[in-house]
């Protein structure tokens, strides 16, 4: 690593790679980088299972373009290709051929008989044929999901009023539909009503129809995904021998033991050791975890996340855990909503050292585990905030003129020169750490009685409650933030992302899909609507925000935050729906048309993932690993082609 580390790498459509440093990953022990090496493989034999997750013919037509795109015998030089290629890094991006965000599905820009003559000049061998399959009974069978935009159109469908299961694409459930999938899931925790640790039903299992019957086929070694599972199981038992500390062996012990069986009740048990293992310095998160690609809020997407403590900015994070219950205790909402013992809070800086799964090439840069509310509340959550993801955003975007064309003025700009990167971190430290381990529900409600909505108020409650302490006087005292005017570099930023530079993300036509930038939306609209802090202004033809009262806002915040915060609490699906349907999803056509203009001239990239580092290992005069060494030099479609031969496991 030196001082001209390349952030930014290449770009193609909406999209531009980035890397990541592994800042401070030299100080770790040997023994501490074989552990994160083991856990990198674990992580990467992943990749297949969200691939097939996300659609059920994503893997087959990887494949497919895999093997035209490595095969020279077809001309590189047609424009065709040159499409067909962009079509695969998408692909490669987006788990599938749905876009990573907004989950409709690519159109591309190459012919349907284009496709069909490569796939009959390639090598039959390259091809994922089934059963005496022929290449031209492939292509029938991939054509119309790839360029029939009727056809399994979108891969979450959230649609109010739809058959949410039928009409999404995403691979969780098979023949049946969402009636079906809601009273059976229904009917397993009535059965279970009494237990003092309820599973979280249907989180690692695909639901399927047979001879008329309703069945779940379980994700384990012994079930669904078992080639890859064995694969990601025989390299946590690798990291068991590398371990700092007995409590990191029994975690991995109790996922194992989850993986080999598929009891859920592993799972639990996994959790609570999770949340207690906080001595060592190295973590890592794998499993069927995030919610947010089943239109139902229940199947866990897979990922696959290694962490060392970024030591000097945890000091920032464990300030605001051990504030945790004064936090709570002076939280703006009901009494009855909040905790009277905030258990187990512990806040972490973190760097990446290997991304993937649902996190890989785009990754979140804040989280918070385990997602069972009675986990919480009971035993406590891991927050962690990514530093090194968070700097390589923060290093590409140096210069780039985005805030000059969206920011109402100089004075404005100026104080968001100043202080947004530093309370933007702030701001993801309290959503993660505070936000979703604050609040309770009430007794008796269902965690999952908000259905398809419960992901956008969750968020929103996460970020409200953010929101609403980076302002409070608190922070200051704690030496968060500088003076007690700074939160208004994250109020306005937040509030400008919120009702205007998200939709760079949307394209013409559609709808807001994606649970966090509803969440955004919502909240930002609320505001405008409810009160006159803020407004939208007009100069020179442009649209722009302008605060005009930031305690007002503030006060506006807190409000919602008291509102989401009893939709959660009670369950109050018709109260959660009515937020989610007035405030989060619709665009003004014509407001969109002139963000997007406004984006354009900017020649910007609206989305951001990252090419991960390889991690080398490096063997002395013994044949022993003496060093494990990262290398950053690595080509996207070069890390793309290596994972699916080296970690592909299931086509």
């Amino acid at each position: 690593m030196n001082d001209h580390f390349k952030y930014a790498d290449e770009r193609f459509a909406d999209l531009q790679m980035l890397r990541y440093r592994l800042n401070g990953f030299e100080q770790l022990t040997l023994e501490q980088k074989k552990y994160v090496y083991c856990l990198s493989q674990a992580t990467l034999f992943g990749r297949d299972i969200v691939f097939d997750q996300f659609g059920a013919y994503n893997l087959r037509i990887r494949k497919v373009l895999e093997a035209i795109y490595t095969d020279f015998s077809i001309d590189h030089a047609t424009e065709e290709f040159r499409q067909l290629e962009v079509y695969l890094k998408r692909v490669w991006f987006s788990n599938g051929i749905y876009h990573h965000y907004g989950s409709q599905k690519f159109v591309p820009a190459f012919s349907k008989d284009y496709l069909k003559a490569c796939m009959q000049q390639v090598d039959p061998k390259c091809l994922p044929l089934e059963n005496g399959q022929t290449a031209e009974q492939l292509f029938e069978l991939i054509a119309p999901v790839v360029f029939d935009p009727s056809y399994m159109p979108k891969r979450v469908n959230k649609a109010d009023g739809e058959d949410l299961v039928q009409t999404s694409a995403c691979n969780f459930y098979e023949g049946v539909s969402q009636q079906e999938a809601e009273d059976f899931y229904a009917a397993q925790k009535a059965a279970s009503a009494d237990d003092q640790e309820p599973v979280s039903y249907g989180l690692n299992a695909t639901l399927v129809k047979k001879n008329g019957r309703l069945e779940e086929v379980k994700w384990s070694a012994q079930g669904r995904y078992a080639k890859a599972i064995k694969k990601i199981v025989f390299w946590l038992n690798k990291a068991a021998q590398y371990t700092e500390n007995e409590a990191q062996k029994e975690v991995i012990a109790l996922l194992v033991s989850y993986y080999e069986t598929g009891d859920l009740r592993y799972f639990n048990e996994y959790c609570k050791r999770w949340v207690k293992a906080l001595d060592g310095k190295v973590d890592f998160i794998n499993g069927f975890i995030e919610v947010y690609g089943d239109p139902l809020g229940l199947k866990g997407s897979w990922e696959g996340l290694v962490e060392y403590v970024d030591e000097e900015a945890t000091r920032r994070t464990e300030l605001t855990s051990q504030n945790a219950q004064w936090f709570e205790d002076h939280s703006p909402v009901d009494p009855r909503f909040k905790k009277k013992q905030v258990k187990g809070v512990s806040a972490k800086v973190i760097c990446a050292a290997m991304l993937g799964g649902d996190e890989y090439p785009s990754t979140a840069i804040g989280i918070n585990l385990p997602n069972a509310d009675w986990i919480r509340a009971e035993y406590g959550s891991k927050s962690i905030t990514i530093s090194n993801i968070t700097d390589a955003y923060d290093k590409a975007a140096q210069g780039n003129g985005f805030r000059e064309e969206f920011v109402d003025s100089p004075k404005t700009l100026d104080m968001i020169t100043r202080y947004a990167d530093a309370l933007d971190n702030l701001h993801t430290d309290l959503h993660e750490c505070l936000g979703h381990g604050s609040g309770q529900l009430l007794p008796g409600t269902d965690p999952d009685a908000l259905k398809a909505y419960g992901n956008t108020i969750e968020e929103a409650r996460a970020d409200l409650f953010g929101l609403y302490y980076v302002a409070d006087r608190k922070m200051v005292e704690l030496g968060l933030v500088p003076d007690e005017t700074a939160y208004q570099a994250q109020y306005y930023t937040y509030m400008m992302n919120g009702l205007l530079t998200q939709l760079v993300r949307i394209e013409r036509g559609h709808q807001i899909e994606e649970a966090h930038m509803r969440n955004r939306a919502l909240i930002a609209h609320w505001c405008l609507e409810h009160g006159d802090a803020m407004r939208l202004v007009k100069l020179d033809g442009k649209t722009y925000l302008e605060i005009t009262d930031y305690p007002q806002l503030r006060q506006l915040i807190a409000e919602l935050l008291a509102e989401i915060q009893r939709i959660k609490s009670e369950g109050d699906f018709e109260a959660a729906r009515q937020l989610v349907e007035q405030y989060a999803i619709k665009i003004d056509p014509a407001l969109h048309d002139e963000i997007l203009a406004r984006y354009e001239r900017l020649h910007l990239a609206p989305y951001k993932g990252f090419i991960n580092p390889m991690l080398l290992l490096q063997y002395d005069g013994q044949g022993e690993v003496a060093d494990v060494v990262p290398y950053y030099g690595e080509s996207y479609a070069h890390q793309m082609l290596r994972y699916s031969s080296e970690y592909g496991t299931l086509i």
